[in-house]
């Protein structure tokens, strides 16, 4: 990008340019969040398919601070991978999650079960549940499976164990 083209840009611009940049030399990285403050506090959350490690952090920060000048506009910028236990935002993340428990809030419920599979309009669940008997006394696990449109999904954090 010329510098010429980088000057006639407001601050908010210069950074989101910057940042997409970055990003399509990392076609595996991609943006969660870009919050710029009225202070000039850039922070910017990043997720990638194979796990954010440091040094991406690391060369997001730099092609962005490298580029712009803190004499034009002073500011200070925070590069973070999305945290454990965040909520997913992004179809994306949940196809990248493919396998993982997930703590699922809809309208009406709370599911914890294994994602089994997302496309572009709804995620799949799968999980065992104890259930009476359909003949007789007591109780039997079963299977059970739900698609949810994304539209219904309030809230959905992977679970981690350790």
């Amino acid at each position: 990008m010329s510098p010429l083209f980088i000057k006639n840009m407001t601050f908010k611009e210069k950074v989101n340019t910057l940042l997409q940049e970055a990003l399509e030399e990392r076609p595996s990285l991609f943006l969660i969040d870009l919050t710029i403050t009225d202070a000039f506090k850039v922070i910017i959350t990043l997720d990638d398919d194979n796990g954010v490690v440091l040094q991406d952090c690391i060369d997001v920060s730099r092609a962005i601070e490298n580029n712009l000048d803190r004499e034009e506009q002073d500011f200070s910028l925070e590069v973070a991978s999305v945290g454990v236990g965040s909520t997913l935002k992004l179809v994306r993340q949940y196809k990248k999650n493919i396998g993982r428990t997930l703590i699922v809030t809809t309208n009406t419920e709370k599911i914890e079960a294994e994602l089994v599979d997302a496309n572009e309009d709804f995620i799949i669940l799968s999980w065992k549940a104890r259930e009476p008997k359909k003949i007789g006394k007591g109780k039997e696990t079963v299977q059970k499976e739900q698609q949810i449109p994304y539209t219904e999904i309030k809230e959905a954090v992977v679970t981690v164990t350790f």
